[in-house]
């Protein structure tokens, strides 16, 4: 089995290692529930200005009053907004006939796995030195089908000849930001569709950061079958759920599944998912990658720039390296505690006394456990400014370092309690 720098056994599914905390997606969930209610206590204490979203996704629900009373009803809503939602969606993505919602992007990629893999491998071709997304690993477990991941780099003909797939999953851009060319996007969509497969594109990220920070070609206009990105990424301000537009066969048949599974969007969060397309602004997403640049550049100089990974949306610290610091302000090379425990710590720290808030702390579980700064609008100054954010990450860092062996405080950090 692949180990992390410090011996740790990666869990595969996820792709880092567990610990004696974090052990399981049900632990991962406590760690959840208990960031919730301190969040709450933030906001009470702090307000609403008070707290800074740093996780690059608002989740705003941007309904309109008449909404609720309209668009919300479950029988008649849908019919009501059906051609508006797929107006927007279709121009949002550049092509496509059909547009479906699901509760979440994670959902909709599943049921998509479900419904089109026909029982055969799927190949899904990501960024170089990255990988799929949990829920194309989960969602070929659950289809019991095979996954060949490719990197955009290599050709995927000779995969895609080899294993004859129905599907091919192409993911853009990753949650850490790493992008696909186009022309690599565009080269395997040519290669998928050739074979026969249905072309997937996973751009929760993708379907506006290519776009409008990179002049990239618009999702359904390279030629893919189908397309999924989030209604709270890159620019969009929430609710949390996936947006599919494509071809009507492979739209309807994945909505089919989602609703057999229980995760097609109901009425409010679908009218939500296209009241964000609508009021979709590129400049916010400029503004949030202005920021981040920022957070970077002062990160680099506090950490140092070879430690700092730089993207889009704002700097990274891969978890491995954040436990490397941690032990060296110990004085000690090593600990029991894995580079997931020791990112969900600091971030917990970060929120509770700094109204910092963090993936790793609200993050899903089997979602990266990198330590990642992506603000949204208005996070830097609710937070007291970049000097201020980098000053409270280096002060939690410290605190972690001086408890590795103190498996009362990482309980009562993590979970709120001792037990």
């Amino acid at each position: 089995m692949e180990t992390d720098r410090f011996g740790n056994m990666i869990d595969a599914s996820v792709g880092y290692a567990r610990g004696r905390y974090l052990s399981s997606s049900a632990t991962e969930i406590r760690r959840l529930r208990h960031a919730q209610a301190v969040a709450a206590e933030v906001l009470e204490t702090r307000g609403a200005d008070g707290i800074g979203i740093f996780t690059g996704n608002p989740r705003y629900f941007p309904l309109k009053p008449d909404d609720l009373s309209t668009y919300c009803e479950e029988w008649v809503g849908p019919g009501l907004f059906s051609a508006e939602l797929t107006q927007a969606a279709i121009a949002h993505f550049g092509g496509g006939d059909t547009v479906a919602v699901t509760n979440r992007t994670s959902a909709g990629i599943v049921a998509a796995i479900l419904a089109l893999c026909d029982g055969r491998p799927v190949v899904s071709v990501v960024p170089d030195k990255d990988r799929s997304h949990a829920s194309v690993v989960r969602g070929c477990r659950l289809a019991g089908v095979e996954l060949v991941e490719i990197e955009g780099s290599a050709d995927p003909g000779p995969a895609i000849t080899t294993h004859a797939p129905a599907l091919v999953v192409i993911t853009t851009v990753t949650s850490t930001l790493a992008r696909l060319p186009d022309a690599e996007t565009s080269r395997a969509i040519a290669e998928g569709r050739a074979a026969g497969a249905t072309v997937f594109l996973d751009e929760a990220y993708g379907a506006r950061l290519r776009p409008v920070l990179h002049g990239g070609a618009l999702s359904l206009s390279m030629g893919a079958d189908i397309a999924i990105t989030n209604a709270d990424k890159a620019g969009l301000c929430g609710p949390r759920a996936g947006i599919l537009c494509g071809a009507s066969a492979p739209v309807l048949a994945t909505l089919a599944k989602a609703s057999e599974l229980g995760q097609e969007a109901r009425a409010p969060l679908a009218a939500g998912a296209m009241r964000s397309l609508q009021a979709f602004d590129p400049e916010d997403l400029r503004i949030e990658a202005s920021d981040g640049a920022s957070i970077a550049e002062a990160m680099a100089g506090a950490w140092g720039a070879e430690v700092v990974l730089r993207s889009d949306l704002g700097p990274m610290l891969d978890e491995e390296d954040v436990l490397a610091r941690v032990l060296s302000l110990a004085g000690r090379d090593k600990t029991d505690i894995v580079p997931a425990e020791a990112t969900a710590a600091i971030g917990m720290l970060l929120l509770k006394e700094h109204g910092v808030l963090t993936v790793n702390t609200h993050g899903a579980p089997g979602g990266r456990v990198s330590l990642r700064l992506k603000p949204t609008a208005g996070a830097v100054a609710a937070v007291g400014g970049v000097a201020a954010l980098v000053s409270a990450l280096d002060s939690a860092t410290e605190e972690v370092s001086h408890r590795l062996d103190d498996d009362a405080w990482f309980k009562a950090v993590l979970f709120g309690d001792e037990s």
